[in-house]
């Protein structure tokens, strides 16, 4: 277990110091500055000494003013290395935070679907912003202190014993004291620390997944089971906060008792020598001084080990999500590219494929199919049947585990992913719109596009009329997942997205099944257009939608178990002939 523990801490420094690495010459400086104002501190000490044994105690006005003047250029040189120390530090910790985040959203966004089924996309918002939020407090103030405290203990040691060995032997002593606990209480705060972290994300998830729904919260009267079952997250949070905070408390009252109480034993000694005249009233400050800058900068190490382990456990939490892999990538051998715009012709061949979640239920079990260049296929059949699964194939989202899934004769392993993915557009039956304007949604798969393109996809989309009539037209901004507007206008937005990115194959996904009559007929009115000179598979459970298709797969179960026209497949197919049958009354 040790071991386990010593490796992550390992992993999370590495991962601190690949952040800081890049900026290197600021962290010099920082760590410069951190020195010299130590030293300066550390010089006080003598400044206090000669203030003492030749100001106050020769009674010389002119040495009081002398041992002023090199008190106040003391001063001032440490507020000037201090601001230096202070703004370097900060500007280290909020840059590298930023470059953090940036490289985890940069990473999470080309990882597999499959990672976001067993991972919940609010805890990892909760690692992204929370833990991130942590290292940066850490590494641009914590780690400072850390630094500037050590260096303190070390030069105060030091001067201690320059000053009077014998004194210092006393603090030496306790030293072995006060690093006990720290060690022993260290282990513990870490773990806690870890779990802590990892209940303030499930915080996070539970209100991000709350309030997202909060419609379906409020229509079912869930306000009160939702309250009970949040304040139960909430106090487990607590509850492990106030171990580590118990941990923690215990581990400075030691550091303060210990360091104090050596300090008080050495004042009693010192305070003999002086009356004996062993020792000057000016070498015993300058003692009592060091002893306490000692005692207070093992009192802030004790606090700030404290700080380190937290963020070793955030730290590891980023190094988690950055460590992931996505399963779904270019070959790193054989790599082949497609032309500038495919035919459009696919294939699925013997395919057999269970997702992640569920390996021991097939969604697909050894089914075969071929689509021709510019052929509209649609896909029927029951729900659960594979339907979709097929479009997350094709578009490679994941990989079968048996059989072949090719475009243009290549198998989709031998492919890019990005290279794959622009050759198809998607309408889904809940389209997914961002926040932003309608004019952002739109030209979603074509950044570059202008608003007269725009504008024309709209218009074929039979868009532009109700976007005419929103508050600030296209530039409207839409609320999340494109709150306040209808299933139908949604819908429309993302068949004009579809018409700007003018892809060669085209997956349409119930894309009508959730909407009144009078959306449904603008958007058939628009499909056809859409579907012009494409290849297009087509999934919908209103038969009305595909009866015209080219061709019909029925899909029952995982399986391909008819394939024809909409009359052959009513002659042919019992399924097929009882689904049309419920739907036409034939």
């Amino acid at each position: 277990m040790i071991q386990i523990l010593s490796s992550r801490q390992r992993r999370a420094a590495r991962l601190a110091w690949r952040f800081v690495r890049p900026y290197r010459w600021q962290a010099l400086g920082a760590l410069l500055a951190l020195i010299v104002t130590a030293g300066i501190t550390l010089s006080m000490g003598q400044g206090i000494r000669l203030l003492v044994d030749q100001g106050f105690m020769t009674q010389s006005s002119e040495l009081l003013n002398r041992s002023i003047a090199g008190f106040m250029m003391l001063i001032v040189g440490l507020a000037l290395g201090t601001f230096a120390r202070f703004y370097l530090v900060s500007w280290i910790g909020e840059r590298c935070v930023a470059d953090i985040r940036r490289q985890v959203f940069d990473h999470l966004v080309y990882l597999h679907p499959g990672f976001y089924e067993n991972n919940r996309s609010s805890e990892i918002q909760s690692r992204l912003t929370t833990d991130t939020t942590l290292l940066q407090s850490v590494i641009g103030s914590s780690l400072s202190l850390f630094l500037r405290n050590a260096l303190m203990v070390i030069g105060g040691v030091v001067l201690l014993f320059i000053t009077n060995p014998k004194l210092t032997s006393i603090v030496v002593v306790a030293l072995p004291l006060v690093l006990a606990p720290i060690l022993m209480f260290g282990r513990r705060v870490r773990s806690l620390s870890r779990q802590s972290q990892d209940r303030i994300a499930d915080v996070g998830s539970y209100v991000a997944e709350t309030l997202t729904q909060i419609k379906t919260v409020q229509a079912y009267n869930h306000q009160a089971e939702d309250r009970r079952r949040f304040a139960q997250t909430v106090e487990q949070a607590f509850d492990t906060a106030r171990q580590r905070i118990l941990q923690r408390a215990w581990l400075i009252t030691l550091v303060i008792v210990l360091v104090l109480g050596a300090v008080a034993v050495m004042l009693w000694v010192g305070g003999m020598d002086v009356i004996a005249g062993r020792i000057s009233a000016g070498e015993l400050a300058a003692f009592v001084f060091y002893s306490l800058i000692v005692g207070s900068a093992f009192g802030t190490l004790s606090e700030v080990m404290g700080e380190l382990q937290r963020a070793a456990g955030a730290a590891e939490r980023i190094a988690e999500l950055l460590q992931a892999r996505s399963e779904i990538q270019a070959p790193c051998e054989g790599l082949q590219r497609l032309p500038a715009r495919a035919s459009g012709a696919l294939a699925l061949d013997d395919v057999v494929f269970a997702y992640p979640s569920r390996l021991d239920q097939p969604a697909i079990k050894g089914l075969s199919l071929h689509v021709s260049p510019g052929e509209t296929l649609a896909l029927v059949g029951p729900s659960g049947a594979g339907k979709s699964t097929i479009f997350d194939l094709l578009l490679r989202f994941y990989d079968p585990q048996q059989g072949r899934v090719s475009i243009e004769g290549i198998e989709l392993t031998q492919l890019d992913p990005l290279d794959l993915r622009r050759h198809f557009a998607m309408v889904s039956q809940t389209p997914a719109l961002f926040y932003g304007s309608v004019e952002d949604n739109i030209r979603y798969g074509k950044a570059n596009a202008t608003a007269a393109q725009i504008e024309a996809a709209a218009r074929i989309a039979h868009a532009h009329e109700f976007i005419l009539q929103l508050p600030q037209g296209y530039q409207t901004h839409l609320g999340d997942a494109g709150l306040g507007l209808s299933g139908g206008q949604r819908q429309r937005l993302a068949i004009a997205r579809a018409l700007l990115v003018d892809a060669p194959i085209l997956l349409l996904d119930e894309a009508t099944s959730a909407l009144d009559a009078q959306s449904e007929h603008l958007i058939q009115q628009a499909l056809p257009t859409l579907m012009q000179g494409r290849t297009t598979l087509v999934i919908a459970h209103r038969l009305a939608t595909v009866q015209n298709a080219d061709r019909i797969a029925v899909i029952e179960e995982g399986r391909l178990i008819a394939l024809g026209t909409h009359r052959e497949l009513i002659a042919g197919n019992p399924l097929y002939a009882r689904l049309a049958q419920l739907q036409f009354g034939l």
